[in-house]
């Protein structure tokens, strides 16, 4: 009908993933929000084209963690005094985008990093991550290293580019057991 306003589509509120964590994690790494593909799954970075998972391999030394069944790569993480989670714990976004994040509840990430005394530094996976997490953690005693997403999205950089600048970024709180 001319003249009428549009009703803007609506989306539904998504909420996402619990941490991944043990009290004596050294490393934080935290992402912005899962996309369609963890949340359907109920699994981080489940989208099979994510790089994380190839970069948790090179960082803890396990060239097998892809390939393992998630509660097993859940369990390497937490071995290795890996904690992960994401900045926003709920949302309103169509498809996967950080970019399309609207009314974006933080995570209670002040709570979950003060039971975590052994914590060391904070790696946020992508810029979205970094600014959230700036924003929920100012003037925070432990660095806050900016890497580069792990998203297919983010497809300006190969995942060798990726591992390298994460590897070297991480280097100084966790050495690459594989050299």
């Amino acid at each position: 009908m001319p003249g009428a306003a549009q009703a803007e589509p609506t989306s539904s509120r998504l909420s996402g993933l619990a941490p991944v964590w043990r009290p004596d994690a050294e490393l934080l790494i935290l992402g912005s929000f899962p996309g369609a593909a963890s949340l359907a799954a109920a699994q981080y970075y489940a989208h099979p084209r994510n790089a994380f998972w190839p970069l948790m391999a090179a960082l803890t030394g396990q060239i097998d963690l892809p390939a393992r069944p998630y509660a097993e790569r859940l369990q390497a993480l937490v071995e290795a005094r890996i904690a992960l989670w994401d900045a926003v714990a709920a949302c309103v976004r169509p498809g996967s985008l950080d970019s399309a994040i609207r009314a974006a509840e933080p995570s209670a990430l002040p709570e979950l990093v003060a039971r975590l005394p052994a914590l060391r530094a904070i790696a946020c996976n992508g810029d979205t991550a970094w600014r959230q997490t700036q924003a929920l953690l100012p003037g925070a005693p432990w660095p806050l290293l900016r890497l580069p997403s792990t998203s297919p999205a983010h497809a300006g950089l190969s995942l060798a580019d990726k591992r390298a600048q994460w590897l070297a970024q991480l280097a100084p709180i966790r050495p690459c057991p594989s050299g």
